[in-house]
């Protein structure tokens, strides 16, 4: 049976987001949290807050661990749930004073932990895989759209 070639091409994503995930959570574990508290920090870092669902939309956490996640950083202090005040089937999380300030203080040393790895390309290398990374996100909506139509 002959090899599909996109499945090469497969193996090489996985590999590099595996490889960005070891690099990334080993520094974020290092500042005393674990990659999914760093990834609601950051998320929420200079936002008036954000419902669970913006919040799981824009995380790559799932709404089952997101409810823990965020038990989590309420017991650090870190964030806190807010009743919304357009609707009361909404609750809000954001971040409280000492979550601003954790957030305000670690994540330019999490940028600067990210350009030691992406400095290593060029501008225009960064700008080829951004595209190449757009056009395969497009081909998975395309596809996905044509299977529910």
């Amino acid at each position: 049976m002959p090899s599909e070639p996109y499945l090469k091409t497969l193996r090489e994503l996985a590999r590099c987001y595996q490889a960005f995930e070891a690099y990334s959570a080993a520094y974020i574990r290092r500042l005393g949290l674990t990659p999914p508290q760093f990834d609601v920090i950051a998320t929420l870092g200079n936002t008036p807050g954000m419902s669970f669902k913006e919040l799981g939309e824009q995380t790559l956490i799932t709404k089952g661990t997101l409810t823990g996640v965020i038990d989590r950083l309420e017991e650090k202090g870190l964030t806190r749930r807010v009743a919304s005040a357009t609707d009361r089937r909404s609750t809000r999380v954001e971040l409280t004073p000492a979550g601003d300030a954790l957030f305000q203080r670690i994540f330019p040393g999490v940028v600067a932990h990210g350009r030691r790895a992406f400095g290593r390309l060029s501008p225009a290398e960064l700008a080829e895989l951004e595209a190449g990374l757009a056009r395969l996100r497009a081909a998975f909506a395309a596809a996905s759209q044509e299977e529910n139509e």
